[in-house]
This record gives C-alpha cells, sequence and structure tokens, in this order.
C-alpha cells in the first residue's frame, strides 16, 4: 500500500489542478459576463439567467474530467509505470522494459533512454558475474596446484630428481598468480582511467627491439626466428604503458608459434599514424574466435590455459583504446595470425 501513496497523491493534485483551473475560468467567465450587465454593455443579467449558469458548471466539470482523463492517460500512467519499472530493477530484475509507445515525446523518450539504462545495467551485471567465476576459476586452478605438489614434497625417500621437480611446479605456478594478481590490478586501473599521462618522445623501433629481446627465454627454447623490419621511428606516447602491449603481443605470438616457426614484427609509419603488425605462423583462429579475443578471460584454446589467464589482449585493447588507437587480428585455421595496432601520432 505504501507504495500506491505517491500515485494517488500524483492523481489527487492533477485533479485538484484541472478542476481549480476550469472551475476558475468559469467563474472568471460569469464574473465578465456579470460586469458587463453592471456596465450595461450587455442586458442579461447572468443572476437572473439560472439555466446558464446551471449549463456552465456542470460543463465545466465535464470538461475538467475529460483534461484529467487525457492528462493521467498522457502523463501520469506512464510516469507510474516507470516507477514501478524502477523498483523492479532496485530488486535486481533487469528483464523489466517500459513501453515506448507514448504520444508525448519526453516520456516516450524517458522509457526509451530507461529501457536503454537496463539493457545496459544487465551486460554489467553479466560481465561482473562472469568476471568473479573467472577469477575464482583462475586463482583455484595454480593454487589447488601448489598444495599438490607441496603434498608431495612431504613424501619421505623422495628423489632429488622428484624433489627438484616438484619445487619447480610449485615456483611455476606461483609466478602464474603472481602475474594474474598484476594483470587484474592493471586492468582494473586502466578500466577506471579516461586518459594517457605521461607521454614523451622516444624510439618506437627500439622498445621493439627490447621487448623482443626480454622474451629470449621463451622463445629460444622453441628455437623461433623473428623477421624484423623495423625503421626509425620516434614516436609520442606512454613508453611504460606500450611495453605491455608489445610484451603481450609477441608473448602470444611467441605461445602460438610451433618449434622452429617465425615471427614477423613489423613497424609502418603513414602520416598521422604508425602501425605495428606481429604475424605468428601457428593454428589460428576461426571467427568465433576472433570475435571474443579480445575479452577477458577468454581463451580459445583451452589446451593452452597453463600458459596464460586470457587477460593480455584484453589489456592490449584497453591500453590502445585510451591511446585512441585500433587493434585487430588477421586469422584463419591452420594459417597463423596477424596482430595490427595503429597508434595515432597526435591522439
Amino acid at each position: 500500500m505504501k507504495n500506491e501513496r505517491p500515485h494517488s497523491s500524483l492523481w489527487f493534485c492533477l485533479t485538484g489542478c484541472v478542476f481549480g483551473t476550469v472551475l476558475t475560468g468559469a467563474s472568471i467567465m460569469l464574473l465578465v459576463w456579470y460586469l458587463l450587465y453592471h456596465f450595461q454593455v450587455i442586458a442579461v443579467n447572468p443572476i437572473e439567467q439560472h439555466i446558464p449558469v446551471v449549463i456552465i458548471l456542470p460543463g465545466s466539470a465535464l470538461v475538467g474530467s475529460c483534461i484529467t482523463c487525457l492528462v493521467g492517460r498522457l502523463v501520469i500512467r506512464p510516469v507510474q509505470n516507470i516507477s514501478r519499472a524502477f523498483q523492479r530493477l532496485s530488486q535486481g530484475d533487469f528483464s523489466v522494459r517500459v513501453p515506448t509507445d507514448s504520444r508525448v515525446v519526453e516520456i516516450r523518450e524517458m522509457s526509451e533512454q530507461f529501457n536503454a539504462m537496463v539493457y545496459d545495467l544487465s551486460h554489467i551485471e553479466t560481465l561482473r558475474n562472469d568476471f568473479v567465476v573467472n577469477v575464482s576459476h583462475e586463482f583455484k586452478t595454480p593454487i589447488a596446484a601448489i598444495e599438490g605438489y607441496a603434498t608431495l614434497l612431504q613424501m619421505e625417500g623422495l628423489s632429488r630428481e622428484r624433489y627438484d621437480y616438484y619445487v619447480e611446479k610449485i615456483i611455476a605456478n606461483s609466478r602464474q598468480l603472481s602475474t594474474l594478481s598484476s594483470n587484474i590490478l592493471a586492468l582494473s586501473k586502466l578500466e577506471n582511467q579516461e586518459t594517457v599521462l605521461g607521454r614523451k618522445e622516444y624510439r618506437l623501433d627500439e622498445q621493439l627491439r627490447r621487448a623482443v629481446l626480454l622474451l629470449e627465454n621463451k622463445w629460444a627454447p622453441k628455437e623461433i626466428e623473428f623477421d624484423i623490419d623495423l625503421p626509425n621511428e620516434l614516436f609520442n606516447g606512454n613508453e611504460r604503458l606500450l611495453d605491455q602491449v608489445w610484451s603481450n603481443l609477441l608473448d602470444n605470438a611467441i605461445k602460438h608459434s610451433p618449434e622452429g616457426g617465425t615471427i614477423q614484427v613489423a613497424l609502418l609509419s603513414g602520416g598521422d599514424a604508425v602501425t605495428v603488425s606481429v604475424t605468428d605462423h601457428g593454428d589460428g583462429m576461426s571467427e568465433e574466435v576472433q570475435k571474443h579475443i579480445f575479452e577477458k578471460f577468454y581463451q580459445g584454446d583451452r589446451s593452452r590455459a597453463s600458459e596464460g589467464n586470457g587477460l593480455g589482449l584484453a589489456l592490449v585493447k584497453r591500453i590502445v583504446d585510451l591511446c585512441h588507437g585500433s587493434v585487430t587480428v588477421d586469422s584463419a585455421p591452420g594459417e597463423g595470425a596477424c596482430f595490427r595496432v595503429r597508434l595515432p601520432r597526435e591522439p
């Protein structure tokens, strides 16, 4: 019943305003009539003419009722619908929608904006739930592995070889946890950031060469070769953030390249922008995988889940977006993948 009081009050206020306006108008009409008679402009005395007075007052009531119903249908009922929809939304019902067929432009626009807001909120809620589930899963896996290998270390008569193997696995899973935590914190910070600060001019080609060398411990064991085309290029940007872009793209290419494969890294300068491409010749990916490749925790090849956490390319996308650039991927199953990052010189 408490929820009905505001609606009843709204109707009461509307009815009072309409009837007050109409009756006031009728009273003014009678007053004007009387004044005109008093100053002998007309010869008909309104007080003596009971029939017109009796007609005006009920007519005013009828007009007021019609106006009240019309305005109530056009304004009050849509507002009540939106109010009830807000109540359902506050209870977590993201399926609620309000009609958008009102004849009043403002009410129709309000309804459309409400529906758009609910649609966006439902997607945010879905992403939040997926994020919690994915984070829980990504943390649970290495923690369970660490616990299992630590338990094995307590076995008596353990050979040195097995001991070293278990310790190596514990260290590897600990590093995976550390990387996951760092990526989550970095992505959270970037998602709440609207612009890139700390820009300076530096050699972009040297940064790319340095990124390749820093990952030598990953590509050297696979005997991967690099085909590099990096002309001298001065670029004005945040060097620390772009380091993460190149390291994640190169790490992704190394991870998907076959033994003895080749990775191409190219830098192309074109007027108001620079384009960096990283190409591998691995298994490639389907169109469906390409649609989701930049989503958080998405991993198209679950067999490689132990090699990453699905946040690297999401970080790349967010950083490039902050730089007002674009990142795209061209790939097909069995034909490798080519990631292209386009960065404007003056974002």
